[in-house]
Formats: structure tokens, sequence, C-alpha cells
């Protein structure tokens, strides 16, 4: 058996952020991640995730469990599962969500993570590459960001045609303000994806030794007398069990969907699904599992007049081949861009002070609007959800074998304010699309194919074609210890067990307004704090 300090399950973007700050204050750091090193060409690449998010090698296999209000459908559903996590796979973009956000976690139990407590953790993870220090914005973090750097027409038009729907022009989202529009932030720096490994991990490595195993399927959390002592785990095929243990910590790192499951097959969870399953009851912590939520995303999309320089007259024969050379050479390049160009915030008479959903596009479309194969002919895409969505699902393990994935139950569109919502932000996007100056390049929408006139019809559109955002998160929730679904104190120690930490997006007690990756950039270097504060002489 081998010993460290701390051993994290996991290398996404919370498991690299916390064993460089844990191992750069001394510590002994071990990190297990069960997919293989980042070595792909196709992760350095931004426009790689059309191949990373098919790869089952470098991707969790999951698919969410078809639900009423999504008319029955089975989804597919992509996390990361090589060093950097979904930060090597997701679509780069930056955005930490609003102050209300945070504000609300701290009413709700979650003390110290209101938005004057973590802005300083935000900007101590980035170095904002448009700007100088604020007090918004940090300028020496170890992840790049930045406003995208290929700017194009179409997306122009984008943002003028949302102008003229009434939305401001936003000067920085992730400021004072997020209502608006602009071109988004992203984390791609000269043209490369700069992902938590690429940022925390292989730095780590390289200064402090850190010892990083890969390919490492953790089987179970070793719980002694009421403490997580440290991890069994073993290779992918065959029974062999390896141990690592953790003098201070063990720390579960594993997201949204796999967190949950390592808890549950430890015996850590819900003790009458644990016990249908026949796993020991090590710890019945019913909260386990439930609370998920994520972004609901219904898309758009129109087929566009020639000539105006889509990305699908740009992928393929000669065009693709200058795109590839641009790229190599550092110039801007559709080989650079992230999973959109453009990012809308919008506020309504509903929301008051706070901005509802989003709106999104790329000037590129995609077969059926949702996988990632493009057009034969040139097009143009949009994405609506809802920011902070109030239906809940879960996420039970249904297997004791560690390698089958668990059933996941989205509940999309369960609550009647998610449904309201949903049709406001898909009308507003079909509004942006059929304004000018965007109109004029639009030959004809395709998605919806037929043109919905009621909220009815808009809310059917919506059930039938809505797809995950990638954005899993709660199932795990931080919360007061009275509070009987709270998985982790606000200080991220599972409640009732000793020297157990989960740090990841699972334990986000709501959605943040915007994609993940900032918040959970920012949680890691939060918890690295606290966990230094609390073995502190250790």
């Amino acid at each position: 058996m081998e010993e460290f300090d701390f051993v994290i399950v996991g290398a996404g973007t919370a498991g690299c952020g916390l064993a460089y700050r844990l191992a750069e204050r001394g510590n002994t750091v071990c990190v297990l991640e069960a997919g293989p090193p980042d070595r792909s060409p196709f992760i350095k690449m931004p426009s790689g995730i059309m191949k990373t998010s098919h790869n089952k090698k470098l991707t969790w296999n999951y698919v969410y469990d078809s639900n009423e209000n999504t008319n029955n459908r089975k989804m597919p559903a992509f996390t990361g599962k090589t060093l950097g996590g979904s930060s090597a796979l997701n679509g780069m973009c930056y955005n930490r969500g609003q102050r209300s956000d945070f504000d609300n976690w701290a009413k709700a139990g979650a003390e110290g993570w209101d938005y004057s407590s973590v802005l300083p953790y935000f900007r101590k993870s980035e170095s904002f590459m448009d700007g100088g220090e604020s007090q918004f914005r940090g300028r020496h973090g170890p992840i790049p960001t930045s406003f995208l750097r290929t700017r194009d027409p179409l997306s122009d038009r984008f943002i003028e045609s949302a102008v003229a729907t009434g939305i401001p022009l936003s000067e920085d989202y992730n400021g004072v303000e997020q209502e608006g529009v602009s071109y988004i932030q992203t984390t791609i720096h000269n043209g490369r994806r700069w992902s938590s490994a690429h940022g925390y991990l292989h730095p780590a490595r390289e200064k402090f030794g850190i010892d990083v195993r890969t390919y490492a399927l953790v089987r179970r959390i070793i719980v002694k007398n009421g403490r997580a002592a440290g991890i069994e785990y073993g290779p992918w095929e065959g029974d062999e069990r390896k141990t690592v243990l953790a003098r201070k910590s063990t720390i579960i790192s594993s997201g949204g969907l796999v967190s949950p499951k390592i808890l549950q097959l430890s015996g850590i969870g819900p003790g009458k699904l644990l016990q249908q399953m026949g796993i020991p009851v090590v710890h019945d912590l019913p909260g386990v599992g439930e609370n998920f939520h994520e972004h609901y995303s219904v898309r758009m999309v129109a087929r566009a007049k020639p000539g105006n320089g889509t990305i699908n007259e740009k992928a393929k024969g000669i065009p693709l081949a200058i795109e590839v050379v641009k790229w190599l050479m550092g110039r801007p390049s559709v080989l650079a861009l992230s999973s959109m160009t453009v990012f809308t915030f919008c506020k309504t008479e509903f929301s008051g002070n706070d901005t509802e959903y989003s709106l999104m596009f790329i000037p590129m479309s995609l077969k059926n609007g949702m996988v990632r194969v493009i057009d034969d002919y040139p097009g143009i895409s949009g994405g609506a959800w809802q920011q902070r969505p109030e239906s809940r699902g879960t996420v039970r393990v249904k297997s004791l074998d560690v390698r089958e994935p668990p059933t996941i139950n989205p509940n999309y569109l369960d609550k009647e304010i998610d449904r309201q919502v949903a049709v406001r932000a898909v009308k507003h996007l079909h509004r942006v699309f059929t304004a000018q100056p965007l109109a004029s390049i639009v030959e004809k929408i395709t998605m919806p194919a037929n043109e919905c006139h009621t909220d009815d019809e808009w809310l059917d559109y919506a059930r039938n074609t809505g797809v995950p955002s990638y954005h899993p998160a709660g199932t795990c929730m931080m919360g007061a210890k009275d509070n009987p679904m709270a998985v982790v104190d606000p200080r991220l120690r599972v409640i009732g067990l000793k020297d157990l930490r989960v740090i990841d997006a699972s334990v986000l007690p709501t959605q943040p307004s915007g994609n993940l990756n900032a918040s959970i950039m920012m949680i890691a270097e939060k918890a690295a704090d606290m966990i230094t504060e609390d073995y502190q002489g250790a």
C-alpha cells in the first residue's frame, strides 16, 4: 500500500486545480484518472470537439433516460474521461454566471460562497488577456481567458439583430453586469485549447512531482471507523486491485455523473437504494445522486445563402486546407473556434434584476441541429437555454459492476417555470433569426421544420428537439448540515464521515447562469485554501 497526503479521484477541471494548489504547499498528491493521457491532437485543436465528443476512450459513454417531459427520448451525454476531464473536451466558453447565483448559494446554507467570497478565486484562476488586473478580472492565473479572436460577418449580423430585439451590447459579461450580447470569452490561447490539465496538472507534475495514474478505475472508497482512509482501484480489464491511502484527505472530483456513482458503490448514499442493490450501507446519506440538474438547450437552425462565409463552406476541400494552414501558423482560423461565437444574456419582465435565459450562435449548421456532423449546405445555428432550471432529476447506480453506467433521469422541463422560460427563450431566438440584418442571409429556417405560432407549439418543439448542454451538476449538493439532502457541508466535507471531500460540479446547490468550467475552477481554488486551513499543522 502506498500513502500520500491527498488522494484525488478524477483529473478533471477540479481535480487538476486541487492537485496543483495542494502540491505547491508541500503536500504529496496522487491523482487517479479513469481515462487515458490527453495526447490526442484533437484535444489541442478547439474544433477537435467534433472528433473527441464521439471518442469512447476519452468520454464516459452515458445516456440520459427517457422522460415524458421530453417525449420519452433517450439522449446521449458525454463527460470527459482523460487528463483535464471535460475541460479537454468542452466548448471552451468562459462564463462565470451572475452575482445572485452565488449569493443564493449562501442564503440556502452554503455559508462562505456568496459572490464577494468567490470573486477572488475567479480572479485567481484566470489570466484575462484583454485587460489588466481589475476588481473583477485576474491577470496572473494559470488559465488564459479572452474574447474570441476569430471574428466573422455572420456573427456580427447576429449581434446586430440581437440588439434590434432590445438586447444591449455587453462590454464584459464576466464583469459588473452579465446582461447583453457580445462575442464569447474562451479558454483558447494562441489558437489552442487551454484545459485544466494544461494550466494546472502538467505544471504540477513538472514542478512538484505529483503522482498521476491514468486508466485507474476506482472500485470503492475505503472507509474505516467512520474515516475515509483511501481508494481501492484497478485496471479496466480483470480483477486486479490496488490500494492507495490518504494521510490527510480523500477527495472525489469525478463530476456530476461519476462522483455520486463512486459514493454509492462505496456504500455511501440512500440506504434503501444501496440495500436494493446489495451494497452494504457504510453511511446512509439520502442526497447522494439526488438534485441532478442541467441546462436544457433548444436549438434553431437555418439554411444560409451561399457565399456568406459559413463554417460549412470552409470545412472541406481546399478551403479546409487553407484553414489548417492558418491554424498551424497561429492565425485566426475556424479550427480555433469554440462551440459558439456569440453569447447573449437576457432579462425579462419576470426576472427582475437577473438575466433569465441565454442565447447562443455559431455560423454553422449541424445535421438535425444536435449531432456533431456538419450539414453539406451553408447554415447557421442558435441555441436557447434557461439559466437556472428548477427541475430536478437523479443519478443512481444500477449495477455492482463499476464499469456499468448509472441510471440518469434528467427530468427536464418538469417544473412549469422551466417550460415557460424555454418557450420565452426560443421565441426570442426566433425573433433574432428573423430580424435584420441576419434575416437577409437566411434562405429557410429548417429547425423548427414547421412554423410555430402558439406557445403550445413552441413548447412541443422544445420537448421534441431539446438536448443536454453537458452541464451536469448538483448530485452531491453542498448545504448546511441540517439540510437532509445535503451531501457536503460548506467546506465540502462529506457530512457524517471524516477526511472525505467531494469537490466538483456535483456540489453545486443550483446551476450558475452559464457554462460550468469557470465556476469549477473557482471551487477548486477556494477548496484548496479551505483544505490547507483545516489541516494546518497536520
